[in-house]
């Protein structure tokens, strides 16, 4: 599997990388879907603390028993569950980075993080504060280096002006564009794009038909939304699929490095990879995309 360098370090990951939230609650499933990953050569793993209350990262750290200097482990901070569980509230101080660093240290069962990711943001945000935990974390060798998982751009341009993130992670995909207005400014300043949201919630999957929903999607109607993906599936040439449509597409940009891509279990993982060997998008395919699907900006957090 090809792989791609994260930002301005020396760190390789994998175009195809893992992304955790998916992953049931089955220990035994989810551990042996990680290792398939692994084993096919998966080495970027995204998780967080967020996740199942933690449940995630221990899952992962599990499964990384023996098998650590095998991946480049990601995770996330900023989030903090009530103690009913039943909803978060945003914490990005630096006390609550230094409390969360250990807390996930000891699920992942690791003694360092390679990428530890801001979950969140606002403009509000005392961002000076929480530069300087990540900074310290980073100096110390808790973390290997840090970045920002958001889709506001007030928020994710500030921590590039004035921080040494190496990621922003974004929901991209060939249905939300948004994104694709900063990849060049992000590029630039040797900033990696992480994908989330790369199949759009199933919709770009050979499943489609079955994950429509009356209110459509994102700014697409319903009526849109299957006329769009209609186009797209009449677009394929042999070998290729909706599914792997969506990730060529986004693999074409050269800001993107890595896509975070959940599977729930080795049979979802196996249909992510298939996708990810399919043959790649044309010029004129990706032309024919471009001018098919709403290309939009962001108007809100600017």
């Amino acid at each position: 599997m090809k792989k791609r360098t994260l930002g301005s370090t020396l760190l390789q990951i994998s175009e195809l990388g893992l992304g955790c939230m998916s992953l049931g609650s089955d220990e035994n499933e989810a551990i042996q879907t990680i290792h398939a990953a692994i084993d096919a050569g998966i080495n970027y793993i995204d998780t967080a603390d967020l996740y199942d209350f933690g449940r995630n990262e221990e899952i992962v750290g599990k499964a990384l028993k023996d098998r650590r200097d095998q991946v480049v482990l990601a995770t996330k901070v900023g989030n903090r569950w009530n103690q009913s569980k039943d909803t978060w509230s945003w914490d990005p101080s630096k006390k609550h980075i230094q409390e969360g660093v250990k807390e996930s240290l000891l699920r992942l069962n690791t003694d360092y993080i390679d990428l530890y990711q801001l979950h969140g943001g606002t403009i509000e945000d005392h961002y000076e504060e929480t530069i300087e935990a990540f900074d310290e974390l980073v100096k110390e060798g808790t973390i290997r280096y840090y970045g920002i998982s958001s889709i506001r751009p007030n928020v994710f341009q500030r921590f590039s002006k004035h921080s040494s993130i190496q990621s922003v992670m974004m929901q991209y995909n060939v249905l939300e564009r948004r994104p694709e207005e900063f990849f060049s400014q992000l590029a630039k300043q040797s900033i990696s794009v992480i994908v989330r949201g790369a199949v759009a919630k199933g919709l770009l999957t050979n499943n489609w038909q079955n994950k429509i929903k009356s209110s459509g999607y994102m700014s697409y109607s319903e009526h849109e939304l299957i006329e769009t993906i209609n186009q797209l599936t009449q677009l394929l040439d042999q070998d290729q699929t909706l599914h792997s449509l969506a990730l060529h597409y986004l693999l074409q940009n050269n800001a993107v490095s890595s896509l975070a891509v959940g599977a729930r279990d080795q049979k979802q993982l196996s249909e992510n990879i298939s996708a990810y060997y399919s043959n790649p998008l044309s010029n004129q395919q990706v032309t024919f995309i471009k001018e098919h699907t709403h290309a939009e900006t962001y108007t809100d957090h600017r």
